[in-house]
This record gives C-alpha cells, sequence and structure tokens, in this order.
C-alpha cells in the first residue's frame, strides 16, 4: 500500500494553466483587424493627404477625407475594429477634429504594443505603462500651449483655417475659416461663456453657384418655397410670424369611415361648413396682426388645402408649410416667439417679428430668407453653395469640422502648434522620461514615443517627403529646443509652424492622445473573444 502512495505524483496546492498559444492568437487578431482600418485612412492624413470615394450600397457617392466619415461609411465586422470607429465618433464628439489622427496613433501604439508583447511583456504592465505616459503627455502638450483670448479672432481665424487645409475645400479656407468663427462667436452666450451649442448654428446646403457664394445670414433660411398657388404674397415687410403646429384644413374623423352624398343640397352644406370653419380659422389669424405663418408638417393630414390657400392669399398672409418638426425648436429660438399648437391659443404676443420676409431665387429653386427679427435668439444660418452634391456635403463637413475647433478654443482657450511639432517634441520628452523609469516600465513608456513619430511621418509621407530625413531633422531641430519647429508641407521643409500660422486648438490634441491609449489599452487587455448564439 506505502508503494502504491509513493508512485502517484504529488498533487499540487494551486492549478497552472498553461496553454496561452490561444490568448496570443486572439490578441494578434485583435491588434491586426484594428490596425488594417488605421492603415485605410493613414493616407488621408495632413494638407496633402488623399481623399476616398466612398461608395455605399444605395449607390449613393461621398468623396472626403475626414477620418469619422470614412470610418463610419466603412462595413467593419471584426469587434475590436469597430472600436477604431467608435473611437474616431468619439474623437468627433469631443473635438469634431482630428479624426484621423487619433485612429493613425492608435494604430502605431497597436504596433508597438505587439512588439512589446512578443519579448514577453505581460499585457496590463504595457496597459498601466501607456496609462502614464497618455497623462504626462497631456502635462507636456499643456506646459507647450499658447494661453489664447477669444477678443483675438485672428488666432481663431487661424486655427479654422488649419483644420480647413487638410480637407477638399481648401482653397475656400479663406471664406469659410472666418465665417465659422463669426457664426460660433455670435452663438456664444455671456452667461455661460464657455458652453458653445452647435445646435445653434444651422446648416442649409444649395446646389448651384460656387462655394465662393456661401454666405452667413444672421435669420433664418429656409430650403422651399413659399405656398403661393392661390396668388398669396412672396414678400412681406414688417413681419408678424407665426410658427403654428395645427392645419388649417376641415377636420377629419378620427376613424377611417366614408360618407354618402346623395343630393346636391347635403354637398353644399358639407361645402359651406368646410369654408366657414377656414374662414372662422383665418379671421382669428388675422385678428392678432399675423402676416406670416409656418406651418409644420403634418402626417394626419393636409397643412393646408386650396381652399385655404385661397382665404389665406385674401388675407394677404404669406404661407411657408411643411416646416419640419425637429427644425421647430431653433425656428422658435430664433424667432424669439413661442410654437402655436391650437387655434384657440392664437395670441399676438406669441408671435415673431422681422422686418423682411421675402423669396428669393437661388440656383434652379427658390429659398424664404427672414432678415431683421426682432430680440433674435442667439443663433445663426449658414447658406452653403456648391456647383455639385458632392462639393455641398464636403464643404458641410469642413465647415462643421472648423466649427467645432472654434468650439475647442472657446471651452478651452489654448492653442498649440500643428504640423506634426507637437507629437516630435512629446516623443522627445517622453523618451527622456522613460530613461528615469525603471524596468518593464521605461521600456514600454519608450515604445510609446516612439509610436507618436507616426504622424510627422505620415505627414512627410503624404507630401511626397522623404520621411526619414525630415523626421531626423525634426528630432535634431527639437533637441535644440526649438518646440514649434514643424513639418511645412507647402514649401517641403521645416519651419517654425507657429510663425506660419498652422495651430491647433490645444483640446484636439490633448482628447486624441487620451481617446487613442484608452482604445489601444482595451483591445490589449482582450484575451478571448466568446461568441454567444
Amino acid at each position: 500500500m506505502a508503494a502504491v502512495t509513493a508512485a502517484q505524483p504529488r498533487s499540487s496546492k494551486t492549478e497552472s494553466y498553461v496553454d496561452n498559444k490561444r490568448k496570443e492568437d486572439i490578441r494578434q487578431a485583435n491588434i491586426n483587424a484594428a490596425r488594417a482600418v488605421a492603415d485605410a485612412v493613414r493616407t488621408s492624413l495632413g494638407p496633402k493627404g488623399m481623399d476616398k470615394m466612398i461608395s455605399t450600397a444605395n449607390g449613393e457617392v461621398i468623396i472626403t477625407n475626414d477620418g469619422a466619415t470614412i470610418l463610419n461609411k466603412m462595413e467593419v465586422l471584426q469587434p475590436a475594429a469597430k472600436m477604431l470607429v467608435d473611437l474616431s465618433k468619439s474623437q468627433d464628439a469631443a473635438a469634431g477634429d482630428g479624426t484621423t489622427t487619433v485612429v493613425v496613433i492608435a494604430g502605431a501604439l497597436l504596433k508597438q504594443c505587439l512588439s512589446l508583447l512578443s519579448h514577453g511583456i505581460h499585457p496590463t504592465v504595457i496597459s498601466d505603462s501607456l496609462h502614464k505616459a497618455s497623462i504626462k503627455a497631456v502635462d507636456v502638450l499643456t506646459a507647450m500651449a499658447v494661453p489664447l483670448e477669444l477678443s483675438d479672432r485672428e488666432s481663431l481665424i487661424k486655427s479654422a483655417s488649419t483644420s480647413l487645409n487638410s480637407k477638399v475645400v481648401s482653397q475656400y479656407s479663406t471664406l469659410l475659416a472666418p465665417l465659422a468663427v463669426d457664426s460660433v462667436l455670435f452663438v456664444v452666450d455671456p452667461e455661460k461663456p464657455d458652453m458653445v451649442d452647435l445646435r445653434d448654428i444651422k446648416i442649409v446646403k444649395r446646389l448651384g453657384g460656387t462655394v465662393d457664394d456661401t454666405e452667413l445670414v444672421k435669420g433664418l433660411v429656409f430650403d422651399k418655397k413659399a405656398s403661393h398657388a392661390a396668388g398669396g404674397p412672396a414678400r412681406m415687410e414688417n413681419a408678424k410670424i407665426a410658427v403654428i403646429q395645427f392645419q388649417i384644413s376641415p377636420p377629419k374623423t378620427d376613424i377611417e369611415q366614408s360618407i354618402v352624398v346623395s343630393d346636391y343640397t347635403q354637398m353644399d352644406r358639407i361645402l359651406k361648413e368646410e369654408r366657414n370653419y377656414i374662414l372662422g380659422m383665418i379671421k382669428k389669424i388675422k385678428a392678432t396682426g399675423c402676416n406670416v405663418l409656418l406651418i409644420q408638417k403634418s402626417i394626419l393630414r393636409d397643412a393646408v388645402t386650396d381652399l385655404s390657400l385661397h382665404y389665406l392669399a385674401k388675407a394677404k398672409i404669406m404661407v411657408i408649410k411643411d416646416v419640419e418638426r425637429d427644425e421647430i425648436e431653433f425656428i422658435t429660438k430664433t424667432l424669439n416667439c413661442l410654437p402655436i399648437a391650437n387655434i384657440e391659443h392664437f395670441r399676438a404676443e406669441k408671435l415673431g417679428h422681422a422686418d423682411l420676409v421675402e423669396e428669393v431665387s437661388l440656383g434652379d429653386g427658390k429659398i424664404v430668407k427672414v432678415t431683421g427679427i426682432k430680440d433674435m435668439g442667439r443663433t445663426t444660418t449658414v447658406l452653403v453653395r456648391g456647383s455639385n452634391q458632392l462639393v455641398i456635403d464636403e464643404a458641410e463637413r469642413s465647415l462643421h469640422d472648423a466649427l467645432c475647433v472654434v468650439r475647442c478654443l472657446v471651452n478651452k482657450r489654448f492653442l498649440i502648434a500643428g504640423g506634426g511639432a507637437p507629437e516630435i517634441e512629446l516623443s522627445r520628452q517622453l523618451g527622456a522620461w522613460s530613461k528615469v523609469l525603471h524596468g518593464m516600465e521605461g521600456y514600454c513608456v519608450r515604445s510609446f514615443a516612439e509610436a507618436l513619430e507616426v504622424i510627422p511621418y505620415t505627414l512627410a509621407e503624404n507630401a511626397g517627403l522623404n520621411p526619414i530625413a525630415i523626421v531626423t531633422e525634426l528630432r535634431n531641430r527639437h533637441a535644440q529646443g526649438e518646440i514649434n519647429a514643424g513639418i511645412n508641407v507647402r514649401k517641403g521643409q521645416i519651419t517654425n509652424i507657429l510663425e506660419e500660422n498652422v495651430v491647433q486648438p490645444l483640446l484636439v490634441s490633448t482628447s486624441a492622445i487620451t481617446l487613442a491609449t484608452e482604445c489601444v489599452r482595451m483591445i490589449l487587455k482582450i484575451d478571448d473573444i466568446v461568441n454567444v448564439r
């Protein structure tokens, strides 16, 4: 019995798990999929970046180099790669610009992580080190930043121009940048100076003309013509405007039913009742002095009928119908009026007042402009023009990025150099810091520093310059203390990028580093994919 016991192996108190191969394969697959997404948008980084033509399933074609738009339209199936799509959306929400940069940085960090993992460093150690490095990077960027006052309109315009320089419509940046700055400064509320709601800036797109014809309208623009089928007015001075959410048409029964009319006298009675019903409504409207009606779109019945349009034209009331439900809030805020849901609540104090409401011919159609609004809310409208739909759509996306850049500067009033200067400076300072750290941490931070060089490298590569020579020269300049030395893509050399007016908000750079690191850390710590069916 004793001999048998001795032959049995001693059972260990703890269980050991040996199969790490699957975990490594999952990690590698995730990282490779995410890097493939980053590589797809890498060529569109910077002023000389290429554009992408995206053909959607429904036959729509989009030409853009906005990272968030490209990734949004891509059909990404791999879950880790989807995280990079969400990453660009997060950057778009946080800063509005730098959507390509954030994905390229994440791709470079993942490449460094693969190398670190192959050296046997544990993912948790790499993850913690990346977190420390990103906090340090934000401190370095903040120390580099230049404070800015909102009264300094020139600096705001420079920042907006920098964000537009990488876009398809970059040749129009001299027009679009001041337009973006003026519209944001107009909607800033003095009571909440650090908050800008971009929903207060409405962008109306209209085919015809060129992007040069884009204009800022301090008032309202409706991308539709006035309803004057019955000869109603198309221009109204000293307008009293009502926004109504009810219909000026005969009421319908709640249930589907048909009425059989057996003779003409009954038919006359029905028509007479309808006429009296509509006339009664129009008299109440006219009694308040209202002369312009904005009617909300209705799915229940026609907002206006031919008969009601005829009587409204006789009463000299201008009608704009089919106003979308989601536009009502913007319109009432702009006109400083209240929407009216029932004819019984129609009061003069609920009306908005404007100097002029007129129908204007534009392109191949007509629009309605409302100008000279009294007690106007803090809103503004931008009318974007273009020779074709692709240009208009890209102009709108570019303008959105420029608006976001100015919003970033309102939120966090610091500017930082562009052109790869902050990334190289970060790389240099983090590289120096890594030498002070002990053990694996220093090794990981050094890899983080090397990954940041991808931005200047890609900028140079996309501009057709020699990336290795450019990045080496940049390192030398920064080592000599020129912290604002960056790549001047137009001249094809390294210059002081602040003097060249290539600037961006601090918030764009800090959020790009923070969000990219967060995403990479999450991908890194995934060691298995479990399919639940």
